[in-house]
């Protein structure tokens, strides 16, 4: 499935291989015209972490295969060749990833595990164009409050934690638990713009 979303009607510049609503409006806020490819995922599960495999280069392999494996649905599809955007985003905790919440009660769990402390967000771009690859990666260090129970159990009421990585988004209500961030805020959020906007450079693309 390919979605176009461009609200400036100018003809899009790169796929953005993700369906996060948040990469989304990011490309959109720093005004770069993009379709969403929707890549039918692989079989198994969901981005397993290989046995023993730092999350460093997890966080990178992942979005590598993502990159080069709708780089291949493009060409199966048999779509107009444009430079291919992935991402993936993954909170560390002492060295363990933390991924998207199963359910209530593991998102219950991560969360408090993280009050109160301090872990790390990396988010990793991959860039494919013309059998070329471009990577980077932002590494953003997080403190979270301490954080009660019944806080806990508000904020998975809302529904936010599912689908996120570490069980919050900080653009949410999340936000209100940061104490402090050293990094990049739109890393944290799962597209680290400076260093998407130093990768499309690589592929002639400019922006603003």
């Amino acid at each position: 499935m390919v979605q176009a979303t461009n609200p400036a009607l100018a003809l899009p510049r790169i796929y953005l291989a993700s369906a996060s609503p948040r990469r989304h409006e990011l490309l959109t806020q720093i005004g770069l015209a993009h379709t969403v490819l929707k890549v039918p995922a692989p079989p198994g599960e969901d981005e397993p972490q290989h046995p023993g495999e730092p999350a460093e280069i997890y966080v990178q392999r992942t979005a590598r295969d993502k990159a080069q494996r709708a780089e291949q649905w493009i060409v199966a599809q048999d779509l107009p060749a444009l430079p291919v955007l992935a991402a993936d985003t993954t909170v560390v905790l002492r060295g363990e990833v933390l991924g998207k919440p199963a359910n209530r009660e593991h998102a219950i769990q991560m969360l408090s595990r993280l009050s109160g402390s301090t872990h790390h967000v990396h988010t990793a771009l991959a860039l494919c164009h013309q059998g070329k690859l471009y990577e980077a990666v932002s590494v953003s260090e997080v403190r979270m409050r301490q954080l009660d129970d019944p806080e806990i159990a508000r904020y998975c009421d809302s529904g936010e934690p599912y689908g996120k990585a570490g069980a919050y988004g900080i653009q949410g209500l999340a936000g209100t638990f940061i104490e402090h961030l050293s990094g990049s805020y739109t890393g944290v959020m799962g597209l680290p713009v400076h260093e998407t906007a130093l990768l499309l450079r690589h592929v002639g693309i400019r922006v603003p």
